[in-house]
């Protein structure tokens, strides 16, 4: 179990059941298209969020706020190279900020994911 705002999850149904309808389902659409993007992840939570790891590294994630989802690559390095490719979204080194009721696309999601596994598992 982890702590994250004074809660305590041990799983991503725990950390989902807490929100509102909307946030819940946008986020659940979200999680099956990281999960689709890492058929081979474990579900996990880090930093007190949603995460999806690959041989013990953190590839992706997401949370809920009280007026956007963010997507989490973990990793500063994943979101600049894909910026041309987040222009109608707020974003940061590290998050990307998505409306409530608005997931972000299967085809955007691959490829966040596709840049930070290339960038993890570097060889």
């Amino acid at each position: 179990m982890l702590y994250a705002r004074g809660v305590t999850y041990d799983s991503i149904d725990a950390y989902l059941a807490e929100l509102d309808a909307t946030k819940r389902a946008t986020l659940q659409t979200v999680r099956e298209r990281i999960r689709a993007a890492l058929p081979d992840a474990e579900e996990c939570i880090s930093y007190g969020m949603p995460a999806f790891r690959v041989e013990g590294k953190v590839l992706a994630g997401f949370g809920a706020f009280v007026r956007h989802l963010s997507y989490f690559p973990h990793s500063g390095k994943v979101l600049p190279v894909l910026a041309d490719r987040l222009t109608e979204y707020d974003w940061a080194t590290g998050t990307l900020r998505f409306p409530l009721d608005e997931p972000l696309s299967a085809e955007l999601i691959a490829e966040l994911i596709r840049v930070r596994r290339e960038q993890a598992f570097a060889r």
